[in-house]
């Protein structure tokens, strides 16, 4: 791999309108009950959102990375890239007709080998202002990976057996479908193809389904959290992608006490963890 110390440091600052609209179509994606003109805590992923042409996104949907210096990620040669990570700290409230401002920082670059091969994570720093005022900051954790193998992946079988979640006490259950991965796709104005276009996601990517998004999942989590505690409850959500979650598949979101906060996570109707969360308020 390359050197990429040169792009640590780099900088780039968006600017969005949290409209009524915006927040509406935001609280019908995910179902939630929730009213007012102030936004639940991952309303901060819908906001100031990628804007490059279509004539410059790459194979698998996202936007080419190119060697130049106005770029603020290098061109990391590994095709396949998700998001894995994130630490969040909630500052302030986000209401509707808010001005938002999001800097964000290529804060570090790391090499590593896997059981896939080759991975290269990408550590960025967010800062969010709603109005002026700091309300999220986050570190996200995204990591680029080797092609996957050319074969299709033979489909694993669910089990029909449901995991044990009695020691949970905090649950939600549903079937992500595709209608409401369309929905946040437009959210969010990401067009990778894991997310709606199922030869892709199965043939050149190597997965069994569609894929739900990574940033989808924790807005499910964070809704649940504030089915249980309320509005704007939480100072700190940090979370771990640790599988995929599949279209068709049911997830069951979970919570439970745990040092003061709450220990959370969306497992697979198999039993796997597919993403692993601890939240404070």
């Amino acid at each position: 791999m390359a050197d990429w110390t040169a792009w640590i440091g780099r900088r780039i600052t968006q600017q969005d309108v949290l409209t009524p609209a915006a927040l509406a179509r935001f609280r019908a994606t995910i179902d939630s009950d929730a009213t007012g003109d102030v936004a639940a805590q991952a309303i901060h992923w819908c906001l100031c959102l990628p804007d490059a042409p279509t004539a410059t996104l790459g194979p698998d949907g996202h936007p080419l990375r190119a060697d130049s210096p106005d770029s603020f990620m290098p061109p990391i040669p590994l095709p396949r890239r998700m998001w894995a990570a994130s630490d969040v700290r909630f500052h302030a409230p986000i209401a509707a007709g808010a001005a938002i401002a999001r800097t964000s920082m290529l804060a570090a670059i790391r090499e590593k080998s896997g059981a896939t091969g080759q991975l290269v994570f990408a550590e960025v720093e967010h800062e969010t202002r709603a109005d002026g005022v700091l309300a999220v900051s986050e570190r996200q954790t995204i990591v680029f990976r080797a092609p996957a193998p050319t074969a299709a992946p033979a489909p694993t079988p669910v089990s029909t057996n449901a995991p044990d979640l009695s020691d949970w006490t905090w649950r939600r259950d549903l079937v992500p479908n595709e209608a409401m991965l369309f929905r946040y796709s437009a959210l969010t104005f990401n067009s990778h193809r894991i997310h709606y276009d199922l030869p892709y996601a199965r043939d050149e990517e190597g997965y069994r389904g569609l894929v739900v998004h990574g940033p989808l999942t924790a807005t499910l989590l964070l809704d649940l959290a504030q089915r249980e505690l309320g509005a704007n409850a939480l100072t700190a959500f940090t979370m771990r992608a640790q599988a995929p979650a599949f279209v068709g598949e049911p997830m069951h979101l979970v919570g439970r006490a745990k040092d003061g906060g709450w220990e959370m996570a969306a497992i697979g109707s198999d039993g796997r963890t597919i993403m692993a969360a601890e939240a404070k308020a």
